[in-house]
């Protein structure tokens, strides 16, 4: 579904990614960890589109989506839900959901919407209140669903257990695990090593804006050195 080939990026002058190799099967779970300064955000941010790529090529389903503008990326299936949320915090929870459909304007919108409250009841509950009162665990619920809105058939996910209690993290990775079930597929960056890892098909090790360790996220989890670098253990 996807492939990144030697992506390159840069801030200004200063190289932040140095050759990245990816790749992501339909169906997967694939989680990108590492340490802080890795890269990894500014990984997805090229592959959504917010960031300028300077050398390599991204191939979303087959199509080279290197300098294509990121709402097309969205529309052709590939949606974030970046870092620190970034929800429109003096919307509502409802205003918010509709803004992730701004591409549709037919009826299902209303049936992703219900979707969306589905997988977290907590959003319909709350759906008429101002997002910016919600709790950071529920503001993550709906940056999620706000990306689930845009329909995408891979969602790019940046670091959803930050800043959340141990409870809530693993309700976000149960709601992780629920979207494979539903023909979404996943590329996930966490702080969160050992979680992602668990929930993963496959996974990848960055350092230093450089792959350098991939393989089956079971086998990544066993690894002596991931396990003390990055698992605590």
């Amino acid at each position: 579904m996807l492939t990144v080939k030697g992506l390159r990026s840069a801030y200004g002058r200063i190289e932040v990614l140095h050759g990245i190799d990816l790749e992501v099967k339909s169906g997967e779970i694939v989680t990108v960890v590492g340490a802080n300064g890795a890269g990894k955000t500014t990984l997805l941010k090229c592959l959504s589109g917010l960031q300028p790529v300077t050398d390599g090529e991204m191939i979303f389903r087959g199509e080279v989506m290197t300098t294509v503008p990121a709402f097309r990326r969205l529309k052709l299936g590939l949606a974030q839900s970046p870092e620190g949320r970034q929800i429109f915090t003096n919307l509502s929870v409802e205003e918010n959901l509709r803004l992730g459909a701004f591409l549709f304007t037919d009826d299902r919108v209303e049936r992703d919407m219900e979707d969306a409250f589905v997988m977290f009841p907590i959003l319909k509950e709350k759906r008429h209140l101002v997002a910016g009162g919600l709790s950071g665990g529920q503001q993550q619920m709906l940056a999620i669903a706000r990306a689930l809105m845009g329909r995408p058939t891979c969602l790019l996910l940046d670091r959803p257990s930050m800043g959340l209690a141990p409870l809530l993290v693993a309700q976000i990775f149960d709601v992780v695990k629920a979207l494979k079930a539903r023909d979404v597929t996943v590329l996930l960056v966490e702080q969160n090593a050992y979680g992602a890892l668990k929930i993963a098909d496959r996974g990848y090790v960055m350092e230093t804006g450089r792959i350098t360790m991939e393989g089956p996220a079971a086998a990544l989890i066993s690894d002596p050195q991931v396990r003390e670098a990055y698992l605590g253990i």
